[in-house]
């Protein structure tokens, strides 16, 4: 246990017109401070999340979080990336600093602003977190490249269908309470389950309801040294932090076991001295339906090729016996790429502060997160509890 969130800030997520990365980094920093209930000054090291791969013109972006406060001038600040999971990888790195001890409060911004970019451009840009020697013409952008992972995962398993649509249905009803959330609707199975003209197919057996949306937004995380975080207002603790990298070819892996994903799990399960029953419940990485039906096996929830089961008999609905995405995940919450691993940080230490309103898990104790970038190429998974 070396750190802890001590505060966060969340902007909403989806098509922010009148925002720019600028005034999003600068809403969440400023209010991330404010809630742990510290001063600028005392911040001793910024990391800041930002993919942006051409969706903003401005690049080096990790000294617009010091707008945020003159007193945050001169502090050491870097911008991470590490494709879907540039959140995670920031909050890791912040980890990582209160490790060594060279920092005892560290402030992580996650931001993304996707909507201004053309849609063409988008896919381009999605395009360049894959093996673009080999991946780069995917027919369908990144859509495309989980639509060929669902055909190969249909063609050994028999058709999911109808598991795609119930984790749709489950994460949009669930996206419903969250107010961060890009898609409040419940749009119910039996949309998500068939083609239509309001939900065509996108890519492979992939229609629109099982791809996460385009999305502009931020998030913050406070991270502290444990010590100093027990004098705070309030404590999130990691239990475990686990990073897990694997092959960028697709060619190179079995793309339908998610091995990265397996690993970080069992590494950080591990750390933390828990099996995966023992959490409360999990936000995971859905940026394709198809997605988190692997990660429930990858997880351990299920054996291979047996995923379908976990969201057939409820357990992983709100009140099943484990929750996964309580939030609507990316899947109704949005994904602006840099900020996504942050909100899932901070939404799992609002459930376990008991402070997530209508997304809250009854008796949250241990919340779990994976965010992956790439098809399970970086992976990351923290498991966090509660201290104060």
């Amino acid at each position: 246990m070396t750190g802890c969130i001590v505060g966060w800030a969340h902007t909403p997520f989806g098509r922010l017109e009148a925002e720019s990365v600028e005034s999003l980094i600068v809403r969440v920093a400023t209010d991330a401070i404010a809630d742990a209930g510290i001063a600028p000054a005392d911040v001793d090291e910024i990391v800041l999340g930002h993919f942006n791969a051409g969706f903003s013109a401005q690049d080096f972006t990790a000294s617009l979080v010091l707008q945020a406060s003159p007193d945050l001038r001169f502090k050491r600040a870097t911008r991470v990336e590490n494709a879907c999971a540039t959140g995670s990888a920031a909050v890791h790195q912040g980890l990582r600093a209160l490790e060594a001890k060279a920092a005892r409060i560290v402030l992580v911004v996650g931001v993304e602003q996707m909507t201004t970019t053309p849609g063409p451009e988008i896919g381009k840009n999605l395009l360049k977190a894959s093996y673009v020697k080999d991946e780069a013409n995917t027919e369908g952008g990144f859509a495309g490249v989980f639509g060929k992972i669902a055909n190969a995962y249909f063609q050994k398993y028999g058709d999911q269908s109808d598991a795609l649509a119930m984790i749709a249905a489950k994460n949009h009803k669930n996206g419903v309470g969250n107010p961060y959330a890009q898609l409040r609707k419940d749009l119910g199975y039996e949309f998500c389950r068939h083609e239509s003209e309001k939900n065509p197919f996108v890519a492979g057996p992939l229609k629109r309801t099982d791809c996460s949306l385009v999305s502009d937004g931020a998030a913050a995380v406070v991270l502290a040294d444990v010590e100093t975080a027990l004098q705070m207002k309030k404590a999130v603790a990691f239990r475990a932090a686990a990073h897990v990298q694997d092959f960028l070819p697709m060619a190179k892996r079995d793309i339908l076991k998610f091995e990265g994903c397996t690993q970080a799990w069992a590494r950080a399960l591990a750390q933390a001295g828990l099996a995966l029953t023992d959490l409360s419940f999990v936000e995971t990485h859905d940026c394709f339906t198809v997605a988190e039906l692997i990660e429930y096996e990858a997880m351990g929830l299920t054996p291979e090729g047996q995923g379908a089961r976990a969201i057939a008999e409820g357990w992983t609905q709100k009140d099943g016996k484990l929750p996964v995405n309580p939030s609507g995940g990316l899947k109704a919450k949005g994904h602006p790429i840099g900020a996504t691993g942050v909100s899932m940080h901070a939404l799992t230490a609002m459930q376990l502060c008991g402070a997530a309103g209508d997304i809250q898990v009854r008796d949250a104790r241990l919340g779990g997160i994976f965010n992956m970038g790439g098809a399970a190429v970086a992976n990351y998974v923290s498991v966090l509890e509660r201290i104060k």
